[in-house]
């Protein structure tokens, strides 16, 4: 779905490479996040997909489409794009309208995005402001605004620059299910993020970029559990990725992945009785990372449904 060659961009020819030898792809179905510091080049990136930016060398092409040689307005058709500012992206007069430009512009009839725009609004919790103006609403609704907008015209590629800008935990949650169900669906995601927890329940591949480049590529779960790679852009891993890599004595990387010896259950580590408090019963003997990581989920969302939270 996504094809990326040996891409570098400078905004000028005078101007210095802000991407220098980009080389990655996306499959139908896959979601995949960008993670990086401010000034990584994350969304200078994603403006290269639907053709707003065109390469200075190397290929983009998406769904098939060349972006050097295709029409903004024809990539569209396969393509939803939000932008990080919602402002950027919101100029009609009602949040009716704003749903349904999209539609309109790629030529749907009328029914098509009348019945289109009632379920994507009921989707993202906005029926009840459909004649009201986008820009008399909070930052998060005119987020949801123009999340709605994209995903109206059921794109086969979702291009999503901080989806959950200005959303709170209850609204992150929902928004990210209703990509996520999407995705599911075939379409295939990329999307920048800086809420790592976001990432790591929900991405399936990690793309960690540092100066315009990609400097790993791999499973969430790997990408994030390399804290040397993370921190060399300013991040830190997920904090249940963090309790299980400091059960493991803060090795962020070990041949068999096992917990044990003394910085593990039994040990004085530094996270030594945080996963029996997180998860209960006995640890004594070895267990991976992943394990550890999806026990700790486990009993976060236990908790949470109870209302104690962990």
């Amino acid at each position: 779905m996504i094809e990326v060659e040996n891409l570098e961009f400078a905004y000028s020819p005078k101007e210095a490479m802000v991407l220098n030898g980009i080389s990655f792809h996306v499959d139908k179905g896959e979601m995949v996040a960008v993670i990086g510091q401010n000034g990584a080049g994350k969304s200078t990136l994603l403006r290269q997909l639907n053709g707003l930016s065109k390469p200075t060398k190397g290929r983009v092409t998406v769904a098939g489409l060349d972006t050097r040689d295709t029409l903004v307005s024809a990539m569209a058709k396969h393509i939803g794009y939000l932008f990080q500012n919602p402002d950027h992206q919101i100029f009609c007069r009602t949040v009716e309208d704003e749903i349904g430009f999209g539609m309109k512009n790629i030529g749907m009839d009328a029914d098509t995005i009348k019945e289109r725009t009632e379920q994507t609004a009921s989707l993202l919790g906005l029926m009840g402001k459909m004649d009201a103006h986008p820009f008399n609403l909070s930052r998060g609704e005119r987020q949801r605004v123009a999340l709605a907008g994209v995903l109206a015209i059921e794109p086969d590629v979702l291009v999503l620059d901080e989806p959950t800008t200005g959303q709170d935990y209850k609204e992150c949650i929902e928004i990210m299910e209703i990509v996520k169900d999407i995705n599911r669906k075939g379409a295939a995601v990329l999307m920048v993020s800086h809420d790592m927890e976001v990432v790591l329940d929900y991405a399936q591949r990690v793309l960690l970029m540092l100066d315009g480049r990609i400097i790993d590529d791999g499973r969430a779960r790997d990408v994030l559990r390399r804290r040397d790679a993370l921190e060399s852009t300013g991040l830190r891993p997920p904090q249940i990725i963090d309790v299980a890599l400091n059960l493991r004595g803060g090795d962020d990387g070990g041949d068999d992945g096992c917990v044990g010896g003394s910085g593990g259950f039994n040990g004085a580590g530094p996270g030594q009785g945080v996963f029996s408090k997180a998860c209960g019963g006995d640890f004594s003997e070895a267990y991976d990372v992943d394990t550890m990581v999806e026990a700790i989920k486990w009993k976060k969302t236990s908790l949470n449904e109870d209302g104690r939270g962990l």
